[in-house]
């Protein structure tokens, strides 16, 4: 173990380095368990994630804002953890705020840099694939602060069109919010491309990063994004330890009022050991990302996707881009038959769809309905997410149980 945090050997205790790990089994909760194909949803704890952040839930419990001895190894674990984060998506320690959620993120984004534009009817741009947590936050703008909201199109790829970003936006526009990579069908958009045109006409970029950070490259400076959402349930670290990325000099509105923890964005004394979670998964993010882990997911990802061509030909459609996707994300629809009830038929395998269920009846992914896709391929779209611990057994397992399920799709009633 490598002490990674400030104050030498007596600091706080060490962060596991992934470098010099051994391989490590599967957390617990994926043993005996079907296969997990559902990691854009939530990730398993990492183990060494549990071990970095276990000693702030017992030894270590004091106030880091205190002045005793009780709050100096929070202190430095709370300034080790931040600096990880900041290392892992290229930015200054300083630069991250510590958030509960990736929800309350984009809100302190969103509602932050709009309220402290001081405009009387400021514009906000963001596009039809975005998590709710930012087109929410963009429809309650509208409706409590006068805001005015432009929401973009996207193409058959789920992609947002650079000039069409260029073309919608006006002088009274304040903020811009585009995803990194869509939870769906893992779609990267063009943030570098879309940033520039924010900027030259003096907005700000805001880029919700939950499913990129952790899973490919992400880098502030070379994106140019003012502001950034980081999850960690997104990249093995526990649900409630999530931050934002503020660039230097970008005015905000408090989220929570009161002390000046967080820049004095964020009152409240932290939850030092979910920041610990946070910074532990940030490192071994990091290792993992120099180590290859993404080409690793891909094959596995593409052999999935073989497989199930292979087995059903004819009948797989990819939807999303080919290319420009998440290397652990696999988005198809299966002619003939309905999502939900492939996963139901196959057993063994934890995955979801883009459907909602609302009274018996199933609607389509908004997602795959922006991108132009009938209500029939949308329906029958499985989103099959790969992690840390999928195996290439895995995948054939996966894989025969849906071929299994789909080739009984009409035969035996599920659908014709």
């Amino acid at each position: 173990m490598q002490d990674t945090t400030p104050g030498g050997p007596d600091a706080a205790p060490a962060v596991l380095s992934p470098l010099a790990a051994e391989p490590l089994p599967p957390p617990p909760g994926l043993a005996g368990g079907p296969v997990y194909l559902d990691h854009n949803a939530t990730t398993p704890v990492d183990p060494r994630v549990t071990e970095a952040m276990l000693p702030y839930l017992t030894g270590h419990f004091g106030n880091p804002s205190s002045g005793h001895p009780y709050a100096e190894a929070p202190r430095r674990a709370l300034a080790g953890a931040r600096a990880l984060v900041a290392g892992l998506i290229g930015a200054r320690p300083g630069e991250v705020v510590f958030t509960g959620s990736g929800s309350e993120a984009d809100l302190l984004a969103l509602r932050g840099a709009v309220l402290a534009a001081g405009r009387p009817r400021p514009h906000i741009v963001t596009q039809a694939t975005e998590h709710p947590a930012v087109l929410e936050t963009c429809r309650a703008l509208e409706r409590l602060h006068g805001a005015r909201v432009t929401v973009l199109p996207v193409d058959g790829r789920g992609l947002v069109d650079p000039d069409a970003l260029a073309a919608a936006l006006t002088d009274h526009t304040v903020l811009v919010s585009v995803m990194a990579a869509n939870n769906e069908t893992g779609a990267l958009q063009p943030v570098a491309a879309l940033a520039a045109a924010a900027h030259a006409r003096g907005a700000l970029f805001h880029c919700d990063a939950a499913q990129a950070v952790g899973k490919i490259p992400v880098d502030v400076g070379a994106l140019g994004v003012d502001l950034l959402t980081v999850v960690g349930h997104k990249m093995y670290a526990p649900k409630g330890s999530a931050a934002l990325y503020v660039r230097d000099g970008v005015a905000l509105e408090p989220v929570v009022y009161g002390g000046a923890q967080e820049r004095g964005l964020r009152a409240g004394t932290e939850n030092v050991a979910l920041a610990v979670a946070l910074g532990a998964a940030a490192e071994i993010a990091a290792g993992e990302l120099a180590g290859g882990g993404p080409d690793r997911t891909a094959a596995l990802r593409d052999r999935l996707h073989d497989r199930l061509a292979a087995g059903l030909p004819g009948r797989v459609r990819l939807n999303g881009p080919e290319r420009e996707r998440l290397p652990n994300t696999l988005n198809i629809s299966v002619e003939g038959a309905l999502g939900h009830e492939l996963l139901a038929a196959a057993g063994g395998i934890a995955a979801s769809t883009g459907s909602a269920c609302h009274s018996g009846t199933r609607s389509p992914s908004p997602t795959l309905t922006a991108m132009g896709f009938a209500p029939a391929r949308s329906l029958g779209a499985l989103r099959l997410s790969l992690g840390r611990w999928t195996t290439a057994e895995d995948v054939e397992t996966a894989a025969a149980a849906l071929t299994a399920a789909a080739r009984r799709t009409g035969q035996d009633g599920l659908r014709d």
